[in-house]
């Protein structure tokens, strides 16, 4: 986990909303992302694709059975059916996501008995750490917001 929130600064460096993940297969990375949707104008490159992308092309193996995906916050919906269709064996998350999250806060995707692959999942790994970073991230872009729009109505007045 710590090397995904590693990645996740790397996203908030770059603009993104700061959400790293890692795959992990026999105690060894076998792939890595953090959050790209702006920079790749890709709606679907969030910090789950991204490493299962990876880890995918560096396996061989549209399929990751065997693998841990380490990430820094509940994945959402559109994650959550990804990693079901990869065949993960294993899924940890830090953050909640109260908003969309899809493992157990608004939706529970994983867990859906209808769904023909099942997976452990443990939540609230780092939990601190990765939803202060996402915090942070938040309450400066808000700053950022309000400074501009009291910039413009310094100009326009």
């Amino acid at each position: 986990m710590r090397h995904a929130l590693a990645l996740a600064r790397r996203a908030r460096l770059a603009g993104e909303v700061p959400v790293g993940a890692v795959v992990v297969q026999d105690d060894r990375i076998v792939g890595e992302g953090w959050n790209r949707p702006i920079g790749t104008h890709d709606p679907s490159a969030h910090a789950e694709m991204v490493a299962m992308r990876d880890a995918a092309q560096r396996l061989g193996n549209y399929r990751l059975g065997g693998t841990t995906l380490y990430v820094t916050l509940e994945p959402c919906v559109m994650c959550a059916g990804a990693i079901i269709h990869a065949r993960v064996q294993r899924l940890v998350f830090g953050a909640m996501d109260p908003k969309a999250g899809a493992v157990s806060s608004v939706y529970d995707v994983i867990a859906t008995p209808r769904l023909n692959h099942r997976l452990e999942w443990q939540g609230k790994v780092c939990g601190d750490d990765c939803g202060a970073l996402l915090r942070d991230f938040f309450r400066e872009r808000r700053a950022a917001a309000k400074a501009a729009r009291q910039a413009t109505d310094l100009n326009s007045g």
